[in-house]
């Protein structure tokens, strides 16, 4: 994108894309925190969401799994598990994020993933027992093959094929929610 997505603006009053992403976890759980790599210190300052707390993923570089690993280490023994999302999904279906985390809270041993026609991916619940594999993930690589190999429970959220790649991606979603509003795509059915 040749700038830090996190910031770019969604315009209709929505923030950019980290204070989205903020806001459409704390539907799932109050206790967000937030993994930055590259620009860390300008998106925490760009951001006007707080989270619980701010991560910096020093090996930022490696990809996704870094990010994992850092995300994951930051939690506490007491939690039963975790629940992943990214930055760049801003048009997420708000009802359907929020049954997805009903799911994940009435079975917590057991893996949920978004459905990406038969591929589970992010959002994503990630159990407990799972950890120490998505732990040992390396490079620029999720945790959707573990998922898979887990049989992890898919449930379909509207919007997550609607993702921030490329800078047309990003024209097209801005121009989606000023025309709509998001809070009425999110709910429209």
């Amino acid at each position: 994108m040749g700038r830090p997505k996190a910031l770019l603006p969604l315009g209709g009053g929505c923030g950019i894309l980290l204070d989205r992403a903020i806001a459409q976890a704390r539907v799932l759980s109050r206790d967000v925190r937030v993994v930055c790599g590259a620009w860390y210190p300008l998106v925490r300052f760009r951001c006007s969401v707080t989270p619980s707390a701010w991560l910096r993923a020093d090996d930022w570089g490696e990809g996704l799994a870094a990010s994992l690993r850092c995300g994951l280490s930051s939690v506490g023994p007491e939690a039963k598990g975790a629940f992943v999302l990214v930055a760049d999904q801003p048009m997420l279906d708000v009802v359907a994020l929020r049954a997805f985390g009903e799911a994940a809270r009435y079975v917590p041993a057991q893996p949920v993933a978004a459905d990406y026609g038969g591929r589970p991916g992010v959002p994503a619940y990630l159990p407990r027992w799972l950890w120490p594999e998505v732990m040992g993930l390396e490079g620029d690589r999720g945790a959707g093959g573990l998922l898979a190999r887990a049989k992890a429970t898919r449930v379909g959220i509207p919007g997550v094929l609607e993702d921030v790649d490329t800078p047309d991606d990003w024209r097209r979603i801005r121009a989606r929610i000023s025309q709509t509003g998001l809070t009425a795509r999110q709910y429209r059915r």
